[in-house]
C-alpha cells in the first residue's frame, strides 16, 4: 500500500510566496534552512528563486519523512502562518490549554510562534502515531 501524503506540492508553492521569510522551509520540515531564509530574506532572494524548482524535492521527502493520520498538515500549517498568534492552529491539534494560552498572550509574546514554526511538523507526527 503507498503512502499517504501528508504535505501538498499546491500548498509549499502557496507558502512559497512567502518564502523570502522562510514559510515555506518550515512548511516542509526544514526549520534551519527557514531560519536562514527568515534573517537572509530568501538568501537576498536567489534562493527563493531557486526553492521554486525544489519544492517538489522537498515535498516528497516530507511525505517519506512525517505521518498521515486524523491530524492534516495542510490545515495545521494554515491556521499557524496567518493565526499563529492566537493559538487556533494549536487547538486544531488538540493542545487546547497551550492554545488558550497563546490566545491571552499572542503566542506568548511571539516566542511561542518561533517554537511552532520550528516543531509543528514533529508535533503532528507524534499525535498521528498516537492514532
Amino acid at each position: 500500500m503507498p503512502k499517504q501524503q501528508t504535505h501538498s506540492v499546491m500548498f509549499g508553492y502557496l507558502m512559497w510566496i512567502f518564502g523570502f521569510l522562510g514559510m515555506h522551509r518550515f512548511y516542509y520540515g526544514k526549520p534551519i534552512s527557514g531560519t536562514i531564509w527568515f534573517f537572509t530574506l530568501g538568501l537576498l532572494g536567489i534562493g527563493w528563486i531557486v526553492d521554486l524548482f525544489l519544492i517538489p524535492g522537498m515535498d516528497r521527502e516530507a511525505d517519506i519523512r512525517f505521518a498521515d493520520g486524523d491530524v492534516d498538515y495542510n490545515i495545521a500549517w494554515l491556521l499557524l502562518a496567518f493565526l499563529g498568534a492566537f493559538g487556533i492552529h494549536r487547538m486544531y491539534i488538540g493542545k487546547w490549554i497551550s492554545g488558550l494560552l497563546y490566545l491571552v498572550t499572542l503566542g506568548f509574546v511571539g516566542i511561542g510562534v518561533i517554537y511552532d514554526l520550528w516543531t509543528l511538523n514533529d508535533q503532528i507526527t507524534v499525535i498521528n502515531g498516537r492514532q
